[in-house]
């Protein structure tokens, strides 16, 4: 009997999905359980398994965009799992190919350099070769309008003349993940009071922490001690203490949280994965850390489903894993603010009425400028500061070994 595969719901409101790539070819033998396709919907990329073993017949093309519940394939259960594949026929072998024998053409005499315009003497052409010119875009100044060494030594390329390389182009319709997060992006910029302000943070406390206590720790827990449990932290502790950061705007109205649902942006294969932390206020640095984790490696193998990506209430990304030394990053909607880690650099800092040199963090936060004030935005992100430059009163009580479970 012929199965039809129909495409199930990936989440609550999703209508309709894009088939991203068949994963299997049109008559192919499905072992039931096995991904057959990709497909995106406008929130994340999910994995289609087969619902039997048997012969597969597609229904949908690559690209296409089918609704939920649309017949994509159907899988042929009665069919019996091929033995393996059979021996190339020998008609199908191609005979070996006999070269004909040609005969070679008369030699055409040999050309006698001459001086016409636009000869290049042999000199001038090894020159004009090494830049990439040809001789028809200089103009000689030899006898007869030949060009010398000279002129091609002192010839440039002409302005707008595509050079030698390559000059190739490709055309890839984007997924539609990737294009429900242009669309948003731009929704938040035109639809928002958006700004930002800035601030830096002495990294040093925390790398001391970290130096000390990250062997240890990673024995004992299984993952390391990164940087994003601290920010996290820091950041639950400012949103408890300025909770306009941690609040949405509905309508007329303003939603405001007593929980920090902390979204982290993660690159994944088909983009940009933003998998919330639920309750981060209710975790320690070691919950954090192991969420994180777990978070990131179901981002990056796919895995991650549209139910972990929503209801953050605040976001924070790291730029400065790429190397960004500072950014403005977009609002995550429908929240009103984001925090933006960038890279870690030595710089001067006045410490102690003394010049030294320390590990200085550039941190940017974005808000939504119609329900956060100026007051709000900039006092969050000193709370965030403060709390990172002295973490083990601010976050660990003064006692570290304890807030690290060690």
């Amino acid at each position: 009997m012929a199965l039809e595969m129909k495409v199930p719901s990936p989440g609550e409101s999703i209508t309709e999905v894009e088939i991203a790539q068949w994963l299997v070819e049109d008559g192919d033998y499905v072992e039931k359980d096995q991904a057959i396709a990709e497909v995106d919907s406008d929130k994340a990329t999910l994995e289609l398994p087969a619902e039997a073993s048997g012969i597969i017949t597609l229904k949908a093309e690559e690209g296409d965009a089918v609704a939920v519940g649309q017949v994509v394939c159907l899988i042929d259960t009665d069919a019996a799992k091929p033995e393996g594949r059979d021996a190339t026929p020998a008609a199908s072998v191609e005979a070996p190919k006999v070269e004909e024998k040609k005969e070679k053409a008369p030699a055409a005499p040999a050309k006698t350099e001459t001086y016409a315009t636009g000869t290049a003497s042999p000199a001038a052409k090894k020159v004009l070769a090494e830049k990439g010119i040809d001789t028809a875009q200089v103009k000689g100044t030899g006898r007869d309008g030949r060009i010398t060494k000279a002129d091609a030594v002192d010839a440039r390329p002409s302005l707008g003349t595509p050079g030698p390389g390559a000059r190739g182009e490709s055309r890839k319709k984007l997924s539609m993940l990737r294009r429900k997060v242009a669309e948003r992006l731009v929704a938040v910029k035109n639809e928002t009071a958006m700004l930002t302000t800035f601030n830096e943070v002495d990294m040093q406390p925390i790398f001391d922490l970290r130096s000390q206590y990250k062997e240890t720790f990673k024995s004992k827990h299984g993952v390391s001690l990164g940087f994003m449990s601290f920010f996290t932290l820091a950041c639950v502790r400012a949103l408890k203490m300025y909770p306009a950061v941690n609040s949405m705007i509905d309508g007329d109205f303003m939603v405001s949280y007593d929980f920090q649902d902390i979204s982290i942006a993660v690159s994944g294969p088909k983009g940009l994965m933003v998998p919330v932390i639920r309750n981060s206020e209710n975790l320690s640095f070691r919950g954090v850390e192991s969420e994180v984790k777990r978070l990131a490696i179901r981002a990056r193998e796919g895995q991650i489903t549209v139910d972990e990506m929503t209801g953050g209430t605040f976001t924070i990304t790291n730029g400065g894993v790429f190397g960004s030394m500072l950014s403005t990053p977009i609002i995550n909607p429908p929240q009103s603010a984001i925090l933006g880690m960038h890279n870690i650099v030595e710089r001067p800092i006045v410490r102690d009425g003394q010049i030294v040199v320390a590990p200085i963090m550039y941190v940017a936060l974005s808000y939504d400028h119609r329900i956060i004030d100026g007051k709000e935005s900039v006092g969050f992100l000193v709370a965030v500061k403060e709390a990172l430059e002295n973490p083990e009163e601010l976050l660990m009580d003064n006692n570290v070994t304890k807030a690290l479970e060690l």
